[in-house]
């Protein structure tokens, strides 16, 4: 038990990113800050959409408008008056809608946004009107629809992040280095990518440790988070202290929509490369007239009778070969801890693999990414709720919405 306490010790000081100020205020600042933006919409933002998609809010009213509302302009926008940035911005708010964004179809008309996205990059490109953000982005959208034929885009893109005296700004780098990492097994300019997500992760990890937390500005550390999240295996074995990081987004009261949007997904485990995955698994579950509701208008549509909830899930370990990830789930509400845990290998299984043993008291969990309990050494994977151990084994404890689940490797 002495073992125990000092690893439980060890855990609190190192503490996730998503415990720094408690579980109860993270998930107070994430509902908080989800209220917050749906109040505000005032226009159409595919950021929106994107973010609250990411979050698991896909019930309400405001997010059935926004996501009909969306797919109507794209009909009637994307080929004539938008940039493409724009249209990739679309495409990622319909994938992670688990809509295609090959076939939009709205108003009788159907497009395909994709040719739409590639023409328009590679005009800009020619007439060398694109940001190198919106190159990034771009290509990060084409990679999530697994179109893989702008490999002199990825190579620009890794190319300008190691070209130190262009400087970009935080944001434009940390949407270069999702669009990087999306690419990185699908290129053969993997030595170039690695060499250009090394070099602006770890300038990310000094600027953060030598102002205190912030990396750019406040209104970048939304997809500072994300890339940083996304990136561990190229800054390994450095370790990043996500809680300092995290501690500077808890202490702002974000009030700016777009800095939101863009801050939401990494304060619940998720990033702009789980658009394509993410939550279709429970809302392929619905039936068709809940996936797509007709044409709503705000307050008139029902809230799906077939609910879901977000459940939090990490893994630590700190006593050897240390490592750490979080995400979050979206599960049938009344699931248990191993329908979370399924899900949760199911969308990323060389992170959250896990594998368990029948007993006489349900199901033991004995080993989670790779890493098995040893009777020798005394060790085995402890559950807890927030930081409260569990007293219900995995086969029969069931979460509750934005409850944070912690795995975490220790000793008895």
């Amino acid at each position: 038990m002495r073992g125990m306490a000092y690893s439980i010790g060890v855990l609190l000081a190192l503490a996730s990113a998503t415990v720094t100020q408690g579980c109860i205020a993270h998930d107070h600042l994430v509902q908080e800050l989800l209220q917050r933006m749906e109040k505000s919409i005032k226009s159409l933002n595919p950021s929106i959409l994107l973010a609250m998609n990411l979050a698991g809010a896909t019930h309400s009213h405001v997010h059935n408008w926004l996501l009909q509302e969306i797919k109507k302009d794209a009909v009637e926008r994307a080929q004539k008056d938008m940039t493409s940035g724009q249209v990739a911005l679309y495409i990622l708010a319909l994938l992670s809608s688990c809509q295609d964004p090959r076939c939009v179809h709205a108003m009788g008309k159907t497009i395909n946004l994709i040719p739409i996205l590639k023409q328009k990059m590679d005009e800009e490109i020619s007439k060398n009107v694109i940001t190198w953000y919106t190159e990034s982005l771009d290509t990060l959208a084409l990679c999530l629809v697994k179109e893989y034929d702008n490999q002199d885009a990825v190579e620009a893109i890794a190319k300008e992040l190691l070209n130190h005296k262009s400087s970009p700004h935080v944001d434009t780098r940390a949407m270069a280095v999702l669009a990087l990492v999306c690419a990185y097994k699908h290129t053969g300019k993997q030595d170039l990518i690695r060499d250009a997500l090394k070099a602006v992760t770890n300038d990310f990890l000094d600027e953060q440790e030598r102002r205190n937390g912030m990396i750019g500005n406040i209104y970048s550390m939304g997809l500072a988070l994300q890339a940083l999240e996304t990136s561990s295996e190229f800054y390994a074995p450095r370790k990043w202290d996500r809680a300092q990081a995290f501690r500077v987004v808890y202490n702002h009261d974000y009030k700016e929509l777009m800095a939101i949007a863009q801050v939401l997904p990494p304060l619940v485990g998720k990033s702009y490369l789980n658009a394509g995955r993410w939550g279709c698994t429970a809302t392929n579950r619905m039936s068709p007239s809940q996936q797509l509701p007709p044409s709503p208008m705000l307050g008139t549509v029902g809230v799906p009778t077939w609910t879901t909830i977000t459940v939090q899930f990490s893994i630590t370990n700190t006593l050897k070969n240390y490592f750490h990830y979080s995400t979050s789930v979206c599960v049938p509400d009344n699931s248990t801890l191993l329908q979370v845990m399924k899900v949760a290998r199911n969308e990323k299984p060389d992170i959250f693999c896990f594998k368990k043993k029948k007993t006489l008291r349900g199901p033991f969990v004995t080993s989670i990414h790779g890493l098995a309990g040893n009777e020798t050494e005394r060790t085995y994977w402890q559950f807890f709720s927030c930081w409260s151990p569990l007293q219900e084994g995995v086969g029969t404890y069931k979460p509750k919405n934005w409850e944070h689940i912690q795995a975490i490797f220790s000793t008895y």
